[in-house]
């Protein structure tokens, strides 16, 4: 007697989505990350003149210029 094997198709196994799952949230909590470095935490300007640059704040020179021709 033989016995034929059955066997189901990938996906319908458990294995192929536990490997699969864990680069999956990977790649999503990137996109999440990404979306929010580009939107909330851009460079953004803090008062008229004054651009944040990561750690670095710069004085705009067009800004810096009208200042000294108002005086």
């Amino acid at each position: 007697m033989i016995e034929e094997q059955t066997t189901k198709p990938w996906f319908k196994q458990l294995w192929p989505w536990l490997l699969i799952s864990g680069p999956a949230v990977a790649m999503i909590g990137c996109i999440i990350t990404i979306y929010l470095a580009i939107n909330l935490y851009a460079d953004k300007p803090l008062r008229e003149g004054l651009v944040k640059q990561g750690l670095k704040v710069e004085q705009l020179k067009d800004v810096q210029s009208d200042a000294q021709a108002k005086k």
